[in-house]
């Protein structure tokens, strides 16, 4: 049976690249409003409550507007890209690999992750659930990410000629809204430190998590740690976990999209010091073809069905 998606801000990049995977196929009708008539409360109120998901690629506050419209007896189930229910109770935080996609599966409510907590938290949330990684560790977090993630303000900046931008780093104020997240879905008892930057790529990201081994209880090794995350993901079809450890890891100008994930994890000689590291799509896993598996799994069908593997 064809079910009905619509979404909520098909015009933005992160709705745009969800059309995209969603289009030609065959198990979904798209509802997708004019410019006139997303505009229109009464319309949007409509298509939020007729349709059998709804996919919201809106800003936070406008995201929950938008949930605020559903009616409490209507049959919407909804997938939020925006930030405004990662942490929320009765949302059902949608990374299948950390929460199992059977919650997936049966909630109503679903919480796309950020981009950076999904290559974060791919990283150490089994590895803590483990027993390898101390819950109560200071974690820092350093990532790199392509500049569509940024909205199109920070796209107009980086592909505007005359702004020679080679580097952007951010989130001075250590405050980024990607940091509850984080604590809360991989089980740790403090803030993580967080180290954003954008690079002049359109889209890709490099996410690390270096860790000084040596100081923690329980002596773990980066062997130890690779097996551990090896034995997590060894049946997803999505994330895996790299044997080699790579000379160089390269984030290209124009990388093709991609909806999977890979894990790396690197050490050196005496085991004391580990990098690992999540290199995904900041548009892939990292948001729309995040949001893609999500509805696959909410509407029974296979999980990896239309992304790009």
């Amino acid at each position: 049976m064809t079910q009905t998606v619509f979404v909520d801000g098909a015009a933005g990049t992160t709705g745009l690249e969800i059309v995209d995977r969603l289009s030609g196929r065959s198990e979904f009708d798209l509802v997708i409003l004019s410019n006139k008539d997303r505009k229109d409360t009464a319309k949007r109120r409509e298509a939020l409550n007729e349709a059998d998901f709804a996919v919201l690629c809106l800003p936070d506050d406008a995201a929950r507007d938008a949930v605020a419209m559903i009616d409490p007896a209507s049959k919407t189930r909804v997938i939020d890209a925006s930030s405004a229910h990662r942490v929320a109770d009765g949302w059902a935080y949608g990374f299948p690999e950390i929460i199992g996609a059977d919650k997936i599966a049966g909630a109503q409510f679903v919480s796309n992750p950020g981009c950076y907590p999904t290559g974060f938290l791919a990283l150490v949330a089994p590895l803590v659930r483990a027993g390898l990684l101390p819950a109560d560790w200071p974690y820092t977090v350093n990532a790199v990410s392509g500049y569509s993630g940024g909205g199109k303000a920070l796209i107009e900046r980086f592909e505007q000629q005359e702004i020679d931008l080679a580097f952007r780093s951010y989130g001075h104020d250590l405050a980024h809204k990607h940091r509850p997240e984080m604590k809360t879905h991989a089980g740790l008892a403090h803030e993580v430190l967080f180290a954003p930057a954008v690079v002049p790529a359109y889209r890709g990201m490099h996410v690390e998590v270096p860790l000084h081994l040596g100081a923690m209880a329980g002596n773990p090794t980066a062997a130890a740690l690779k097996s551990a995350l090896q034995e997590f993901y060894a049946h997803s079809d999505i994330v895996r976990v790299s044997d080699d450890v790579p000379g160089e890891l390269l984030l290209r100008a124009k990388p093709e999209p991609h909806d999977d994930m890979t894990l790396y994890v690197c050490g050196n000689e005496g085991g004391w010091n580990a990098r690992l590291i999540a290199r995904l799509d900041n548009l892939g896993k990292g948001a729309s073809g995040a949001a893609i598996q999500n509805l696959n799994l909410m509407a029974g069908l296979p999980e990896t069905a239309g992304l790009r593997l």
